[in-house]
This record gives structure tokens, sequence and C-alpha cells, in this order.
């Protein structure tokens, strides 16, 4: 990935908009770690200071190497125009820390850590490229713009967000863990590039965002692209009251979630691994476990049903492999998105995954998507509470993914409406099934379909269908 050392006039107008003249300006003059004149002495000295903080590398296109990674502290904005440099360690750290900013803004910088990461390395202290901690007093929109900027060779998440007061431990999506402070957080990525991260660590994402408290995610993104990703190229986490907002240009996602790969942990799992049994026959404690030589136990999902009396009735063991986009909003609020001209290939779980579990819509627009090869849906949009799912997806592919090409899900009260413009499906599912529309509870349930092939067939469950 190119990055620039010249500012283009969007660039210039951003810096204008984020750091306007009464901003300090430290200057980097060698690529040394630590020190007078390098970046490190500029963040201390941002740190420090009150007002909104511009940092100027002033050499192009240098590398600073550094062992133990870079840190910022403070309230304050603080903007890093980094002039082509690269920021690499030998070491698995995080490479740059950022703890209480109200803005952090990054533009023509690289990260790069030490790569080569597998299963085989898994640890709960793997390093992340960006990792920015919101302050847990922060009100108003906490920022977080990356232009020009490529991550890759960490162990953990490429960029990691958390507005969550247990950072370290702030659990996945459905409500996760902690309390989060009263911001809002707003994600801006132009020109970004995150490859080959997280594949050192469980469920660690190429762009992850935690947000605890009552406010939203707002994600916007234009020519972004997530490769080779150990868990989900992107994964957002709303776990309270909010929206999650997200619209996308030429975002790709490609072959992402593969560190718990089926290939290397399938000959770990049990012999026997899924049952059914009669009440009394088995505990839980007595069923078959994964081998204790598992590289890593943490990929293994295990589904129980339990009789009243707390002996199992059913169980099954599942490799635990992740998405191209994942978003999960829990709490009141909304997932609405625009996803346009992009691509979602031969990721190892769905491709587009979105779960709303609380009162709140889910309403997405898909144009001139294309997506292929994803080990199971293409596109799943399952909202659980009382809320209502609209999807339009037009000209968009989605072949030969394991699962069903469009699958939308309204599980509660609320109204289901999907509208397939000049799309295709085929080869989803085995050829069984192209699209699927289930509306299980009270509502309305429509799927117009306008100028598309279906060759692998539609599917609905409460809902009717109007095809020309």
């Amino acid at each position: 990935m190119m990055l620039t050392s010249r500012l283009s006039t969007a660039t210039a107008l951003v810096l204008c908009l984020t750091a306007p003249a009464f901003a300090e300006t430290f200057m980097v003059t060698n690529f040394a770690p630590t020190g007078p004149g390098s970046l490190q002495a500029a963040l201390d000295a941002a740190g420090a200071s009150n007002e909104r903080s511009v940092i100027l590398v002033t050499e192009a296109d240098g590398t600073i190497t550094t062992p133990t990674g870079l840190r910022y502290e403070g309230a304050a904005p603080v903007v890093i125009m980094g002039n082509g440099v690269t920021i690499a360690s030998p070491n698995d750290v995080t490479l740059l820390t950022a703890i209480g900013p109200q803005v952090l803004a990054i533009f023509a910088t690289q990260f790069t850590g030490p790569g080569g990461y597998s299963i085989a390395d898994q640890g709960t202290a793997a390093g992340r490229g960006i990792f920015l901690d919101v302050a847990e007093d922060a009100a108003g929109v906490v920022s977080l713009v990356l232009t020009n900027v490529a991550v890759s060779g960490v162990a953990g998440h490429g960029v990691h967000v958390s507005d969550c007061t247990l950072a370290e431990a702030c659990g996945g999506g459905e409500g996760g863990a902690g309390e989060g402070s009263d911001a809002s957080i707003r994600v801006e990525l132009n020109r970004v590039r995150i490859a080959d991260v997280g594949q050192g660590s469980f469920d660690a994402d190429g762009l992850r965002v935690d947000e605890r408290g009552p406010g939203s995610i707002d994600l916007t993104g234009v020519n972004f692209q997530a490769t080779g990703v150990g868990a989900d190229g992107i994964e957002l986490d709303e776990g309270q009251e909010g929206d999650v907002t997200v619209d996308m240009i030429r975002a790709d996602f490609i072959e992402n979630g593969t560190y718990c790969d089926p290939a290397v942990l399938e000959a770990y799992l049990p012999e026997q691994s899924e049952g059914e049994f009669q009440e009394l026959e088995i505990a839980v404690v007595d069923l078959p476990q994964p081998s204790p030589d598992t590289p890593d136990m943490s990929c293994f999902e295990l589904e129980l049903d339990i009789f009243e009396d707390g002996s199992v009735e059913a169980y099954e063991y599942s490799i635990d492999v992740d998405d191209g986009l994942d978003i999960d909003e829990a709490g009141p609020g909304s997932i609405i998105a625009t996803f346009s001209i992009g691509q979602m290939l031969a990721n190892f779980d769905e491709g587009f995954d979105f779960d709303e579990a609380g009162p709140g819509d889910i309403d997405v627009v898909f144009t001139g998507i294309i997506a292929n090869g994803n080990i199971d849906d293409a596109i799943k949009l399952s909202e659980a509470g009382p809320g209502s799912v609209y999807v339009t997806a037009t000209t968009v592919e989605a072949s030969s993914n394991g699962g069903i090409g469009i699958v939308a899900e309204e599980e509660d009260r609320g109204d289901l409406f999907m509208a397939l413009i000049s799309s295709a499906t085929a080869g989803n599912d085995g050829g069984e099934l192209g699209v699927e529309a289930v509306q299980d509870d009270e509502g309305v349930g429509n799927v117009y379909v306008i100028d598309s092939e279906i060759a692998d067939g539609i599917e609905t469950d409460g809902a009717t269908i109007d095809a020309d």
C-alpha cells in the first residue's frame, strides 16, 4: 500500500478542521524510538499540553523501530502527520497506545509487527497495531481518523477502540462485560489497509470497536481492505443503548476469520463431537472433551441442551471461525448501514453478520457488492427484539457460499422488508437455497424480486414473495 508523504486537498481540509490555528505543533526530526526529536518525545509533549496538538514527522518514509511500543496519554486531541513513516517492532507489543484523547487522527503512517504468527503463538497479551482507550469520563464524540494508514503483522487486533471500563476483558457482543463512558465513538477510515493481523490470539479482529455506555458507534470508510485477519475483518460491538451506523464505499473483506482454522483443529475434537441422550443418561461433566493438546481451547464452542434435572439432552462441539464484518447491537438501538461497491470473499464464517438483540431495527442497503465463496452465509441479518428488518440489495452477487446467499430474520414483533433488484444468487448452500426471509412473530413480511435471478431458490416463513 502506498503511503503518500504529501497532503492532499482532502487531507489538508481534515487537518484544518481537526487542528485549528491555535493548536500546538511538535516536530519529529529523527527516527529514534525515544529521546529528543523522537516521535515518543512529541507524544509526551502533546500529552502534557491542554491544547490540540499536531505532530509532524519532518523526514519522509523512515522507520521507527520500537521495542516496547509508543504511547500517548492526554485528553486533548492529537493529529499525527506521519509523512510515510513506518512504526515497527520486532516484539509482540502494541505499536501505538493512546489513552484518553477526544480525537486521534493519523495520516500517512504504517504500523508493522513482526508477523508470522499462528494459533501456536496464542496468548492473552497479544500486541495490537493501534489501541485507543476511551476515557471513563469522556462525553460527546470520541473520534479516530485514519487516512493512508496500513496495519500488518501484529498478533492481536489491528485497530482497537475500547469504550469499556474493563478494556482488556470487555467481552464480545450481546452485552459483553463492563461499562463505558457517555461518549459515542466515531471512526473514519480513508484508504486504510489491515492485513495479516490477529493470528496470534483468539478473537483478535482487524478493526474492533467496543462501546459499552449509552453512546453510539458511527463508522465511515472509503477504500478500505481487511484481508487475512485471524478473527473478524471488522467487529462493532454496541453493548448498551445506542445505534450502530455504517457507511462504507469500496470496502473489501477477503479471507478473514482464519485463526481457528478447522483444518488444524478438527484433529483435536473428541471422537464423538455430538450426541443425543435420554434423561439421566449423562451429566455435563461426563461429556467427551477436546484433546488437552489443543493449541487454543477457546476455538471450540459447546452447544448444550439440558433436561430439567440437569442431565444432557444433546451436545455439539463446533469450531469458532469468524466473519468478514460482524455487527452486534445488544441494547435499545438500531443498525443502520450502507455498503457500496465492495467485495466479501472467502471469509471463514459469514460474510456480513448483523445481530440486533434489543428494541431497534436493522436497516441496510447493499449496492454493487460481490459476496462469494464465504464458508457460511454471505449476508445474514437477524433481529431478535421488537424491531423490523429492512434490506435492499441492488446489483448484488452472492454465489458459491457454504451457507445461504442472503438471510433476513425477524424473530419478534416487527416487519420484514426485502427488495432484491438486479441481483443474482447461485450455488449457495450446496445449490439448495439462495435467499431466506423469516418473519416469526407479529408483523408483516414482504420480499420483492425485481429483475433478479435467484438460481438456487427462495424460501420464506411468514413472508410473501412479489416477483416480476
